[in-house]
């Protein structure tokens, strides 16, 4: 969904999780719950109101994060077992930005809306001068429910999808786990690239580079779920220094036999980083080390399910 009229087709009261929710880490799995028990309690339809593009994009975008821990469809796949109906993705524009915080308010309680829950440091509206104070303030005007909901602490500090970012840039997927609630993972679509990996031997998916966070470059045994199929492999992960071009890759391996999954949706979990990139004489070199990173992959995979 992309239009607030579009609440109105619902049938029956709306409890909307409102946020960016970059990511859908722990703090925000607390938001959109409020949303979820709400509509359980009182029936109707649990939602998620986030932003698209990135609103700091289009506000300052030399203070917003390059990438992202989800594009708008992961973000989608992300929230489908979490027992919400819908995700509604308003688009943001300048337009959009200077809509007043109160009038935000009114067009949600307007379309049906009967539950809003937010992070207590959530800002909103022209200027960002929505907050919980006001959101308190107009549920009694407007007859509303507003849920508050603070801060999740992990490790000892608050969840954030900047923390989260930091650490999968620098490695550390056992951290962004642990505040995501779930395993770090990138999604794309398979895209035909050189085919230099079925001529070595090993055939290999090539992901649609997106908005998304990857962790550092190198070699890594990863599990690649196409639909609702999971499936060993072995990536790269970098700019293919042995072969012509610059252009950084994501390219899988799958270690139970080549399918055709051109155009097909694929979630890669980065499970161990194997080695870092590297450069090869010949062409029969890299296939040789690429033999022995299969070999690896498997034995770090043995045993997952």
């Amino acid at each position: 969904m992309r239009r607030l009229t579009s609440i109105h087709q619902l049938e029956g009261p709306v409890h909307l999780a409102l946020g960016v929710f970059d990511g859908v880490h722990v703090g925000h799995q607390a938001v959109i719950e409020r949303a979820v028990q709400a509509a359980a309690a009182e029936g109707g339809r649990a939602g998620v109101l986030t932003f698209d593009p990135y609103p700091l994009w289009v506000l300052a975008p030399e203070k917003a994060p390059k990438r992202l821990l989800a594009s708008l469809d992961h973000k989608a796949a992300i929230l489908e077992p979490m027992g919400v109906d819908f995700l509604l993705a308003v688009p943001f524009d300048e337009e959009r930005a200077r809509v007043e915080a109160v009038d935000f308010v009114q067009e949600l309680i307007d379309a049906g809306t009967r539950t809003l829950a937010a992070g207590e440091d959530w800002r909103f509206g022209y200027k960002r001068e929505g907050d919980r104070n006001l959101l308190r303030s107009l549920s009694d005007q407007l007859g509303f429910r507003f849920e508050a909901v603070p801060p999740v602490m992990v490790d000892g500090e608050r969840v954030s999808s900047t923390r989260i970012r930091q650490a999968v840039r620098d490695g550390n997927l056992d951290a962004a786990a642990r505040m995501l609630g779930r395993p770090y993972t990138v999604a794309g679509r398979v895209v035909e690239g050189q085919k230099l990996g079925r001529q070595l031997g090993f055939p290999t998916a090539n992901l649609e580079r997106g908005d998304e966070q990857y962790p550092p470059d190198g070699v890594w045994a990863v599990r690649a779920m196409v639909g609702r199929e999971c499936h060993p492999g072995v990536a790269n992960l970098g700019n293919r220094p042995t072969v012509p071009g610059d252009e950084r890759t994501l390219e899988v391996h799958l270690l139970d036999g080549e399918r055709d999954l051109y155009g097909e949706m694929m979630e890669v979990e980065f499970i161990a980083h194997l080695r870092p990139e590297q450069k090869f004489d010949s062409l029969e070199a890299l296939k040789a080390q690429i033999s022995q990173d299969v070999d690896a992959a498997k034995g770090r995979l043995a045993g997952l399910h």
